[in-house]
């Protein structure tokens, strides 16, 4: 039986699912406790069963999967000890422990909510099947819980719909619904791997508030060490399905036992990293560059200068919304605001800032795929200079060899109906690039640079690893041989021993083939591992650029302290300050004072102060560099 110290206990869990008249075994005699009140983190890679054990947990294992040993719950309201196991799965006793007892929260809050029901309803939906309360009541108590959870508006908020939403409040809402009925356990997946790092401080703020106000206890599954640190009491360390280390957090991090534990946080990216200091990657990737059919002359051959010039970047999109009397009322929305900067030959430079900045937009632009209201884009390879947005016909399909991308997800920027061997010869293929034979050659080059076996070409996108496909993706984009590479997210959908596979593998590129890089993130501790140069992005403006080592010690702007102090740090002695954080929203101008902000949000009172060594932030035009700091 459970010990009475413990809320849930589970011993020797053994999970497998029927695979072709197979068993494939995911969860490995596990044993792990969650003690009332506490935080246990557990912490592995995609596919270690992380997930597998919480569904166990949770009552929710899909048909094919089969569950063997014991998982305890003691309900700390009548001191009963239930096996969750000996329930069926649809059985009323395990709803009432599901909804009532023990409640979980999703890693993607927008696929967790149902678009055709208002916030309200689906939160006090659960009141009305787990309690006594009547409509009147749950809409009380499910307004009291969103306001507890950080709605300014609760009453307004409980006939909004989940779209109205953005990222950060549908989590919140989420985590609302999951503690209406004040759960003894909170299972939360992954909660905040899709927010950004300021949205993300503030939900680990609000479960760690409500986590004490309501004496819960939470299992917190995450890759994510620096989230570990700042939460957890007790970590357990899961590795394809088996439990590899466990214990109390200090023990965990100040003395790691196991080899796959310290490959873990060896493989984090970390402010500390010494220059030239590699990630070292759990499972390194041989790579063969020399294969590389048309090998890019090493860096040092090429000429000095600037590659790409943007000046004075602006683009507005208009909604439209009907009022009451049937008149539309235009809103205009400055995706990019006057947006100017240079990327020099063979550099990095890293362009940070939170979902909604305009990112993806300007990367967009560059790429020709969105049309800009006003301002330029010079390339300029050191033979022929080209006006990115006004070139047309032979000339544009030319240029468009030159600039390539990298997309954020691999799995949707793969067609899944074309082999590995169509996707890597298509570009060769529009853009005429050689015979069949050259073509063949170049495509194996290809998969020998990124450290797949040519064995694989005849494969589709399904039949590999996130990581594998994401390298795929940087193989088709090097296909053509471009001038700049531009790097939208390539990393934030991946676990991070493959994350620091593949920044491993771009730096070597980058150094091999004499590529430069744009490298688009809102983690900036990779973009620190990665960029030589950072610019800083915020509600369509730049707000501050300068060199790495500059940037990450000593910013000037209130957004850019704002992000830095929002990252949480995989070391026990550097925790976030909340506090700081609440007192200072990162993107509200009220906070940045008078010397960063326009009067009527005008840009042109603002400028580029120059602080010296390629260090400039945006402020009030006339303001010295005392002033700024």
């Amino acid at each position: 039986m459970a010990s009475a110290a413990d809320l849930l206990r589970i011993e020797n869990l053994d999970v497998s699912f029927s695979v072709f008249g197979d068993r494939l075994r995911v969860v490995k005699q596990a044993n792990l406790r969650i003690l009332p009140g506490k935080v246990t983190a557990l912490v592995g890679e995609s596919g270690s069963g992380k997930s597998v054990i919480s569904q166990s947990i949770m009552g929710i294992l899909p048909n094919p999967a089969k569950a063997s040993g014991s998982i305890l719950f003691t309900d700390p309201l009548d001191g009963s000890t239930t096996d969750i196991l000996s329930f069926p799965r649809d059985s009323e006793e395990m709803r009432d422990l599901r909804g009532r007892r023990m409640a979980t929260i999703f890693q993607e809050p927008m696929t967790s909510l149902s678009p055709l029901h208002t916030i309200g309803n689906q939160i006090s939906e659960v009141l009305l099947i787990h309690t006594e309360a009547d409509k009147q009541e749950a809409r009380e108590k499910t307004e009291e819980m969103l306001g507890l959870v950080g709605f300014s508006n609760p009453h307004r908020t409980y006939d909004m719909y989940p779209f109205e939403l953005s990222g950060g409040m549908r989590q919140r809402a989420m985590i609302a619904m999951a503690l209406i009925c004040k759960p003894a356990l909170l299972i939360a997946d992954e909660p905040t791997t899709a927010l950004d790092v300021t949205i993300q401080a503030q939900i680990l703020e609000l479960l760690r508030e409500l986590q004490a106000k309501l004496g819960m206890a939470m299992l917190l599954i995450t890759h994510d060490l620096g989230i570990v640190a700042n939460m957890a009491d007790e970590v357990v360390v899961i590795y394809h399905g088996e439990i590899m280390e466990a214990g109390p957090v200090e023990d965990i991090f100040r003395n790691p036992q196991h080899p796959y534990l310290k490959g873990l946080m060896a493989a984090v990216p970390h402010f500390d990293m010494k220059p030239g200091e590699r990630l070292k990657a759990l499972r390194e990737v041989t790579v063969n560059l020399e294969s590389l059919v048309g090998k890019k002359k090493p860096l040092q051959a090429e000429a000095p200068g600037i590659l790409l010039s943007v000046a004075n970047l602006s683009k507005t999109y208009k909604t439209r919304k009907r009022s009451f009397f049937g008149k539309h009322e235009a809103t205009v929305l400055r995706a990019v605001d006057d947006v100017s900067f240079d990327i020099r030959r063979g550099e990095c430079l890293g362009l940070v800032g939170e979902s909604g900045c305009g990112k993806t937009t300007l990367s967009k632009i560059l790429m020709r795929a969105i049309t800009p209201d006003s301002g330029a884009v010079v390339f300029n390879d050191g033979k022929e200079v080209v006006d990115v947005l006004s070139v047309k016909g032979a000339e544009l399909q030319d240029m468009r060899t030159k600039i390539q991308m990298v997309f954020q997800d691999p799995v949707s920027s793969l067609s899944p109906r074309m082999t590995v061997r169509n996707i890597l010869s298509e570009p060769l293929e529009i853009h005429d690039r050689g015979d069949s034979d050259e073509r063949k050659r170049k495509v194996e080059g290809l998969m020998a640079a990124i450290g797949l076996d040519k064995r694989y070409l005849s494969r589709y996108p399904h039949s590999f690893s996130g990581g594998q496909r994401q390298r795929i993706g940087i193989a088709r984009a090097l296909a053509l041989g471009p001038k700049l590479v531009i790097l939208d997210e390539p990393v934030s959908a991946l676990d991070v021993s493959v994350q620091a596979q593949i920044l491993n593998l771009l730096k070597d590129l980058q150094k091999e083939l004499g590529l430069t890089y744009l490298f688009i993130s809102h983690n900036l501790a990779v973009v620190d591992y990665m960029a030589d140069r950072i610019a800083v992005m915020c509600k369509g403006r730049i707000v501050e650029i300068a060199p790495r080592e500059i940037i990450l010690r000593d910013p000037v702007h209130p957004y850019t302290k704002s992000l830095l102090a929002a990252v949480p740090f995989p070391d026990l002695d550097r925790p976030l300050d909340f506090k700081a954080l609440r007192e200072n929203g990162a993107a509200d101008k009220q906070n940045w004072g008078t010397t960063f902000t326009a009067e009527h949000d005008d840009a042109s009172e603002l400028a580029y102060a120059d602080l010296g060594d390629g260090h400039l932030v945006r402020a009030r035009k006339g303001a010295d560099a005392k002033e700024l700091r």
